[in-house]
């Protein structure tokens, strides 16, 4: 089983983010950065140096550090924690349970949903990340969809490994990047700079330094003459 030290190198991460990574399982993360979220204050507090723009909603536990910014139409729902230097984009929506590290984004109309985005991984534009880590540097393509759940509603499981979880999306090791349009889980867990392509469906277990190739077959044909409308 793929451990989140495989995935994440935790001499880059800072003490109280290392603690929260250095889990036996991937999912076990999710589970310990709630407990970390519920030991925040239960009301908005925006610290004196953070940007948070007037039509930007903020409500619950969220907690904005210093340097942090909330761009115009930005929902963030707590609990959450907003790092320093994290961004969440104009018209996004952060909700239910996220950890923005420094350097991190959820970018234009983005929406994640009780994910922990580690420094300088970014969901940019168009993106969905449910129930996900996303590891140091990690870049999302626009329109890249990590989905949580299952259409059935069963247990999500990690290769033969039952994380007994109705809700799991994927663990990106860092410095991964997934193409525009990819999609990406549930139980995906892809190892440390790994590419994939554009519109590729991934599940299960990738290795780290692999390329993940998707190609659609196209066909390029001649154009007839249409002839004039009503014939």
């Amino acid at each position: 089983m793929t451990r989140p030290s495989d995935l994440f190198d935790l001499t880059r991460l800072d003490p109280a983010l290392r603690e929260l990574v250095d889990q036996p399982r991937p999912w076990d993360v999710l589970a310990a950065m709630d407990r970390h979220l519920n030991a925040l204050p239960n009301e908005v507090t925006v610290e004196e140096g953070a940007t948070v723009h007037p039509t930007a909603i903020l409500e619950g536990a969220v907690t904005v550090r210093a340097g942090a910014i909330i761009e115009a139409h930005a929902h963030v729902r707590g609990p959450a924690l907003i790092e320093a230097g994290a961004t969440v984009g104009h018209a996004a929506l952060v909700r239910d349970g996220c950890i923005l590290a420094a350097g991190a984004k959820v970018g234009h109309a983005s929406e994640a949903k009780r994910s922990l985005l580690l420094p300088g991984a970014k969901a940019p534009h168009f993106n969905y990340v449910g129930d996900s880590i996303l590891g140091t540097d990690v870049n999302l393509g626009a329109g890249v969809k990590i989905a949580n759940l299952k259409n059935d509603g069963s247990t999500i499981h990690v290769g033969p490994v039952d994380t007994h979880l109705r809700k799991f999306g994927a663990a990106l090791g860092d410095d991964v990047h997934v193409g525009c349009n990819a999609v990406l889980g549930p139980g995906a867990v892809i190892g440390a700079r790994t590419l994939i392509y554009a519109g590729a469906t991934v599940r299960g277990d990738v290795p780290a330094d692999r390329i993940v190739k998707h190609r659609a077959v196209g066909e390029i044909v001649e154009r007839l003459p249409s002839g004039p409308p009503g014939t």
